[in-house]
Order: C-alpha cells, then structure tokens, then sequence
C-alpha cells in the first residue's frame, strides 16, 4: 500500500543527561535519527509514513521499534544478529550548549543496503526523503541512497534530499563528491545556508561574494539542474525557499527556545506535510516554521514536534500573550 512518505536511515538510542556527563546521573533513553524523526513529524501530521532500517538484536533495537511503532510509523526493517544498535550520548554542557558523543561505528544501522530499501519502494511512496547522514555512514548505505533516489525519480515519486551534513561522520570534500550528483534526482533540496555548497553544481561555488550571494548562486543552479524547490533552513532566522516563480522567506516565530535538537527535522517534516496537503509554498513554509518553533520549546529529538490538531496551539498562545 502506497505511503505518503518513506525515508531510511540509521536510528539509534540516545541517552540525554541534564548536565555534564562526567559527574554522573541520570540517563533518559530516547530515540533519535533524523529520518526516523522526520516520519514521526509526517504521522503526527496525519499522514502515513514508512521508515526502512537495520537495528540490532539487542533492547535498544526493540526499543526502537516500539517506539517508532508507538508513533505510528510503519516499520520496513531487519534485525541484524551481529552487529549492535547505534548508541549517543548527549549532554546538557550549558543551558546554552549541548555535546553529541557517537558510538555508531560498525552498527547495526550502517549495514543498510539497496536491498532494504527495494522492498520498501516495491510498496509505493508519494514522497521519498533522504539525507546526507546516510550516504556518509557505509559505501553500501551509499549505494542505497543513489539507488533509492535515481529509481524513485525515475518511477515519479518525489524525492526530498535533506543535506543534513555530519563533520563527525566525513569531511565536506567527500559529502560534495557523494551528494551533489543526488541532485539531479531531487524535487526538493533542503539544507542549511552553510550546507548548500555541498550540493551545488561546481560552477555555483566559485566567485561568489558573501553570504547571500552563495545562497542566492547555489539556488539558482540547483533549479536549473532540475530541482524544483530549494528550501533554506536559517535556525533562528526563519526559512525562505527559491522556486523558478520566485523567492519567498519567512522569520521565524518568537517562542522560549529550551532545545534545538530535532528542530530542523520538524520544520522538513512541516514543510513536506504541507506539501501532501496541496498547500502552496507560502503554506508549507509556514507550517514549517510552526513545527520547528515546537520542536524547540520542548525537550527531545521529536517529543514535541505537533501533532495536526495541535498546530494552532502556539498562534493562540502567543495572540493571548500579546493582548
């Protein structure tokens, strides 16, 4: 059965302190991936979303699962009886800092291959999402990134490419030899400002001058690559999105920021969600923006991301604060 979504990708267990990890305490498990985030984000939504993966037989695999489950995501995955799940620690440094420590080599998850996603695409998707964590994790997830995409282009699903650039899992040189040819495929490129040199065409890295000239350069030759929508994540600063029609930004909403973990998942997870539902660029930017302001007022990789019903929750609160 068709889906609205499908995205693969490594999830793992992340065990979250509340201060620095050197003195001890205690330890709260969650899930955390940004693909797997990205689905949860699309169900809450009201959409059906399908994540394929490899998790290990060990309780961190089960507790996955279950709470991918628990989500209502659809699960395309295998148990893999050698190798263990993928763990994190994050730690709560400052209030205003947070430290990601990785203990992924040789998981579970980095064993995914072509084979696990093809199963999952012979079920049809509308959307098929994929990031740069997971070209950089193994050259067989390579593979099935380059797979997924050249084929779900070729079947007219749309194809999302989210940057999502890792320094800890390889240097930018090997993410732009790896990535920039996805480009081709994608409907849509989501990446942070910083990040778009990575999936440019070349031509679109040399010369400019400044910030915005980079942006602006990098768009425009990813557009006439054949991308339709670059979509520019700016944290803090809101969004904007370059279409052939025109560029369109938006600030971002002004709300208590406890944790930005998981943020800009929930904004792709926003803007793709209002995608499936028709809305125009203005619309699915905006909603957007909404899921990321409530994924950084709450604690955890997706824990707060909103579910449909809820996204009017933040105007009202905010129009109450302002009377």
């Amino acid at each position: 059965m068709t889906v609205d979504l499908l995205t693969f990708g490594e999830s793992m267990v992340s065990l979250r302190s509340a201060g620095p990890l050197a003195s001890g305490g205690t330890l709260n498990m969650q899930v955390a991936g940004a693909e797997s985030n990205v689905a949860i984000g699309i169900a809450r939504l009201g959409h059906s979303a399908a994540w394929a993966g490899v998790v290990g037989a060990d309780p961190h695999g089960e507790f996955i699962q279950a709470q991918l489950r628990g989500e209502g995501v659809q699960l395309h995955h295998t148990v893999h009886p050698g190798r263990s799940t993928g763990v994190m620690f994050l730690e709560q440094r400052t209030a205003d800092l947070s430290r990601a420590f990785y203990y992924r080599a040789g998981s579970a998850g980095s064993t995914i291959s072509r084979g696990h996603i093809a199963a999952a695409l012979d079920r049809g998707a509308r959307i098929l999402h994929l990031t740069g964590i997971t070209a950089a994790l193994s050259p067989e997830a390579r593979d099935a990134v380059e797979y997924a995409a050249e084929r779900a282009a070729a079947e007219g699903i749309l194809v999302s490419v989210d940057v999502n650039y890792r320094s800890k899992l390889w240097p930018r040189e090997q993410a732009r030899e790896v990535l920039a040819p996805l480009a081709r495929h994608a409907t849509i490129v989501i990446a942070s400002d910083d990040e778009l040199d990575l999936i440019a065409p070349a031509r679109a890295r040399s010369g400019a001058a400044g910030h915005a000239a980079d942006e602006a350069s990098a768009a425009e030759c990813l557009l006439e690559a054949g991308v339709r929508e670059v979509v520019v994540k700016r944290g803090a600063a809101g969004a904007a999105v370059h279409t052939r029609e025109g560029f369109l930004e938006a600030p971002a909403l002004a709300v208590t920021s406890v944790d930005t973990v998981g943020a800009g998942d929930a904004f792709t997870a926003g803007y793709l969600s209002a995608l499936l539902d028709g809305d125009d660029v203005a619309g699915r930017l905006a909603r957007g923006i909404l899921a990321g302001a409530f994924a950084v007022s709450t604690r955890g990789d997706w824990e707060g991301f909103p579910r449909r019903g809820e996204l009017a929750l933040l105007d009202a609160a905010r129009g109450s604060t302002h009377r």
